[in-house]
């Protein structure tokens, strides 16, 4: 549509051209007389605080002086500029609605950047960093190995994977490049506490922000004839995520009171990029989504976040990020935060264990020797799926636990010199 609107807005300008004798003669094709077009409505866009009379002024002085050797060693530069080892990578989405991408489409250069060999975040480009793409990539294994039975899918037979793998990959890349940005605003805290009002209004236009940045996926995956409501809709899912992840974690630092049903909602929420690249196999391959695939999928994915933030505790307290034990540690204390995650993790099993029933018996023993083949990769043996459910010592004081983590690596980075 925009370029439609593009186009009707040059053939305008070439009509009103032709009846004021603005036409080149000479230029065969009309290839002249679109370069004077284009020109003109480039003269008419808003600049600053230029009027249209001192653009046309400035450029008659311009072409006085320039000749082809101007434009020459205009043209070096700029290919000098783009060939720049240390210009940073940025995807460039297809305006709405190209069809047809290419690799020439997708990666273009863009202006010199700092290297931050840790972590690119987004800022005023949609743009994927390596970073991004590196921690996407473990993410997208184990969905592949984990839900293409769910879609009929051999994941032995690279064709099946590779034929779907730019959809995928791209996705979740861009997610993890968001999940980045989001990561950046928890690890400061700012000293004096701001009013309720405030911080709502200030969270409120983060999560507009948040969901700006999302729009360019949006549209690409609308222009391949991907997006439906229940795709978007856990999309949105994703800001609200990051949304209470900031709420909750900034709290934490502060020392706020934090609720059970924000917790929840959270952890619920947390896997919504797996139900994004299901739903998106669902489009790629044609078929209706399975609701009842989905809703034991779901499942399957809370209790896996569980068993993630236990192995992360740790981590997860040193980077001030969402963990369901460091919520639960804070609203219900070191003492009962251990009983009540364990009661909700069983009423989780007895669910799971339902769902589990209803599917198909082939599939339903395909998953769980994934899980369990998960389970030995990542080092834990047990005879439950997901693996002893070991709940590690609670941290009573976070911001200590900190400080005493940063000594302890800057004594190694010392020693280590």
């Amino acid at each position: 549509m925009e370029a439609l609107l593009q186009l009707e807005k040059v053939q305008r300008v070439l009509s009103l051209m032709g009846s004021r004798g603005l036409s080149d003669p000479t230029a065969g094709g009309g290839g002249g007389d679109r370069f004077l077009a284009h020109f003109l409505l480039f003269l008419v866009q808003p600049f600053d605080s230029l009027t249209k009379e001192k653009k046309i002024l400035l450029v008659s002085e311009l072409l006085r002086e320039v000749n082809s050797d101007t434009l020459e060693e205009v043209q070096h530069l700029a290919s000098l500029e783009g060939a720049k080892s240390e210009d940073k990578v940025r995807i460039i989405l297809p305006s709405p609605c190209d069809q047809d991408i290419s690799p020439g489409d997708l990666l273009q250069p863009t202006k010199k950047f700092k290297m931050d060999t840790e972590k690119l975040t987004i800022h005023d480009v949609p743009m994927i960093g390596f970073d991004a793409m590196r921690r996407a990539n473990s993410t997208l294994e184990d969905f592949c190995r984990s839900y293409f039975i769910f879609h009929g899918l051999d994941i032995n037979k690279p064709q099946a994977v590779f034929k779907f793998l730019p959809f995928l990959s791209f996705t979740e890349s861009y997610i993890y490049q968001l999940d980045a940005s989001n990561e950046d605003s928890l690890l400061s805290v700012p000293d004096n506490y701001p009013s309720t009002v405030l911080e709502r209004e200030k969270m409120a236009s983060t999560q507009a922000s948040m969901s700006d940045m999302l729009d360019p996926l949006d549209n690409l995956l609308q222009c391949q004839g991907l997006m439906t409501d229940q795709l978007r809709n856990e999309l949105k899912s994703g800001i609200q995520y990051w949304s209470l992840e900031r709420k909750l974690c900034q709290a934490l630092s502060r020392n706020n009171k934090i609720s059970i049903e924000d917790v929840m909602k959270a952890i619920h929420l947390k896997s919504f990029d797996y139900r994004v690249l299901n739903l998106l196999m669902y489009q790629l391959t044609g078929q209706q989504v399975n609701e009842l695939h989905m809703e034991f999928l779901t499942v399957s994915e809370f209790l896996v976040e569980i068993s993630d933030d236990l192995y992360d505790y740790e981590d997860d307290v040193i980077n001030n990020t969402f963990n369901i034990l460091r919520m639960f540690a804070a609203i219900y204390g070191p003492l009962d935060a251990p009983k009540m995650l364990a009661k909700c993790i069983g009423e989780a099993e007895e669910k799971y264990e339902r769902f589990s029933k209803k599917l198909d018996p082939s599939l339903s023993r395909s998953y769980w020797r994934r899980c369990e083949e998960a389970t030995r990769e990542g080092g834990k043996i047990s005879s439950h799926t997901y693996g002893t459910w070991n709940i590690p010592p609670l941290i009573r004081d976070e911001e200590s636990f900190r400080r005493d983590r940063m000594n302890k690596d800057d004594d190694s980075a010392v020693t280590i010199r």
